[in-house]
């Protein structure tokens, strides 16, 4: 076990890892070590968070989809116990509720108003034009020198350029909102730094959406315009929905671009048969194995309990808050054999990485046709793309609540 094990509390005998856990220097890929080991010795364990509050952390893949499924399990963040990851969380759910921290019927009735935008038929139709945003960033980024930083020169417009144009927000603002949404996903921000960050894009989103109410256009903000008009929606509350779908369409796609490649060039092999193949099934199988491996949203699914509920040999209360580390969840070996190792061949249809259950991820269609055109064009356009300063050297998010790198320097023959 390491260090982080080996605190106690006063109400019980068994150690209290700090939550949540670092990943250990140099295995950037992998889960915490401290969570492995809770997978491997204590799968239902309780955590010590920032406010000393003791949740459940649940580091199992059955034990954890079963519990996304359980209606005895509360999503509501405004409820005692819930995990917070910092105080700011903690006060924004008390201002400002979302859909996806909301429990049945409220949860489904919100939610059904965003989600034709992201069936999979109409998702399908954004083929070519993500593939067109794709390699123009591409020929953009070859124009100019090398090395070149990924991140801003192709992981973070692309997806950017998408949902701009999906919820009808001007592109020229990127720099305003992926700043506001930065803060907004860090668990080190201040209290006041995360509220201020959430207030001016909930003020943006809230202008954008009184253009939409006197001119619609034919975008998602207009239609949450023509609730409010119904009086479906409040205008604020159409403009929270709007902050979660903008932040949730460009951080959580741009950190699997980034990331990807660099398990990808970190693992030859697997990048030479992305490289080489021009089957969609291919890539498809990759993109779902690549969601398993890195399971970017690393800091797990905050829940509570409503009822008591037996897991393993735990019983959790009623009040309690819940973790579900899908981090670990995703590396379990009783579903993938040999789990931490990359393998685009495997079948890894099942993972968590877009949760499991009513609150599974609305935008998960959308993410996978951009992650399939991705990872099915920048390599094989830029065959010899490499990175141009070591894996272990890079600057990694430690520090989000979606993980990925900040930076990402790579290089190419000309």
């Amino acid at each position: 076990m390491t260090e982080t094990l080996a605190e106690t509390t006063p109400h019980s005998d068994e150690p209290i890892p700090a939550y949540p856990m670092p990943r250990a220097s140099g295995c950037p890929f992998d889960p915490p070590p401290a969570a492995q080991a809770l997978h491997a010795e204590r799968p239902v364990a309780k955590v010590r968070m920032w406010d000393g509050s003791t949740p459940w952390l649940v580091t199992r893949y059955a034990d954890g989809r079963a519990l996304l499924a359980d209606p005895r399990v509360s999503s509501q963040s405004t409820l005692p116990g819930f995990p917070h990851p910092n105080a700011g969380f903690r006060e924004n759910a008390r201002r400002r509720r979302s859909f996806i921290a909301m429990d049945d019927p409220e949860h489904a009735r919100i939610r059904r108003m965003v989600t034709a935008p992201f069936a999979i038929k109409r998702v399908e139709a954004l083929r070519p034009s993500i593939q067109r945003i794709t390699d123009e960033l591409i020929d953009t980024m070859l124009a100019g020198p090398a090395p070149a930083d990924l991140v801003s020169a192709f992981a973070l417009p692309l997806p950017s350029l998408v949902i701009c144009t999906l919820l009808g927000v001007p592109y020229e603002d990127h720099e305003f909102f992926q700043e506001k949404s930065s803060l907004m996903i860090n668990r080190y921000s201040s209290a006041e730094d995360m509220i201020g960050a959430s207030d001016a894009l909930t003020d943006y989103l809230d202008e954008l959406l009184g253009v939409k109410l006197a001119e619609p256009a034919d975008d998602m903000l207009s239609e949450l315009a023509t609730r409010v008009r119904s009086g479906e929606l409040t205008r604020r509350e159409a403009a929270s929905m709007g902050v979660l779908l903008l932040i949730a369409g460009h951080e959580t796609t741009a950190n699997m671009i980034a990331l990807g490649t660099v398990a990808l060039l970190e693992n030859p092999d697997q990048l030479a048969v992305l490289r080489e193949t021009d089957d969609p099934k291919v890539v498809a199988k990759a993109v779902e194995e690549l969601l398993r491996y890195l399971t970017i949203v690393h800091n797990g699914r905050g829940r509570v309990a409503l009822e008591d509920i037996e897991v393993g040999d735990a019983t959790i209360r009623a009040g309690d808050g819940i973790i579900i580390y899908t981090g670990t969840g995703n590396r379990d070996p009783e579903l993938f054999p040999e789990p931490d190792r990359l393998d685009i061949g495997r079948d890894a249809r099942r993972h968590m990485a877009f949760g499991f259950g009513v609150h599974q991820c609305l935008g998960q269609p959308l993410a996978r046709v951009e992650l399939q055109v991705v990872y099915g064009t920048l390599y094989r356009r830029i065959p010899t793309l490499r990175l141009a300063t070591g894996a272990d050297q890079l600057p990694y998010k430690h520090d989000g609540l979606v993980y990925g790198v900040y930076e990402l320097p790579v290089t190419w023959d000309a």
